[in-house]
């Protein structure tokens, strides 16, 4: 891939990366305060405004790699009438938002294909082709990626909902070496090529079978 190349890849997924951010950060903040905690509210975690969400190592990696995390929303689960599974509520609102960005954008693709089949070239409608794509291929990251649970990414707060209590702090001592892991197990993924995390695997499986409602959805 030349540098015109990798600079359109970059501008295609930047919207994507950016999306796929804000509306997992909101989800996870919107579904706290619908159970009664205000702490996302207070912090500024239900805005728009993508430098409330970002992380710059998780955003890197997600840009590059199309595989990433965000900054953790910060939340009370004393709040909750039942916190665990108010705490597992929380965390999964986020890649199922993501799951269903991609769902979309799978259905938007199909419909541009169906009904703009003597224009498929061109600028314009590439572009939009390009966008879409990136739109799924980053949500599917985030949200399959988001799902291991390893600190700080929403499985673990999962995991720790489910935890015996004898068990939640030995595990949660390991969070501070949380994202040097991650960084690590992304490296042997896609840098080394040593498929270390069924990621790829899991996201063709779900892609394909978005492409396959989409379809049969359209008339396809």
């Amino acid at each position: 891939m030349n540098y015109q190349e990798q600079f359109f890849d970059l501008l295609y997924s930047l919207p994507a990366v950016l999306l796929a951010i804000i509306l997992h950060e909101c989800a996870h903040g919107l579904m706290s305060v619908w159970l009664g905690d205000d702490t996302p509210r207070r912090q500024g975690r239900l805005s728009l405004n993508p430098l409330r969400h970002l992380d710059l190592m998780g955003v890197l990696c997600l840009a590059v790699f199309k595989i990433g995390w965000a900054k953790p929303v910060q939340v009370n689960p004393r709040k909750y009438r039942n916190g665990k599974r108010g705490m597992v509520l929380v965390a999964v609102a986020g890649p199922i938002t993501n799951f269903l960005l991609a769902f979309l954008a799978c259905l938007i693709y199909t419909l541009l294909w169906k009904n703009l089949f003597f224009f498929r070239t061109g600028m314009p409608v590439e572009a939009v082709y390009n966008i879409l794509l990136n739109i799924i291929s980053v949500n599917l990251g985030l949200g399959v990626f988001n799902l291991i649970p390893i600190p700080p990414l929403d499985g673990s707060k999962v995991l720790g909902a489910v935890l015996p209590e004898r068990y939640y702090f030995g595990y949660m001592r390991y969070e501070r070496y949380g994202t040097f892991i991650l960084i690590g197990l992304i490296m042997l993924e896609n840098v080394l090529n040593i498929d270390v995390l069924p990621i790829s695997a899991l996201c063709n499986w779900l892609l394909n079978g978005m492409l396959q409602l989409s379809m049969t959805l359209v008339g396809l």
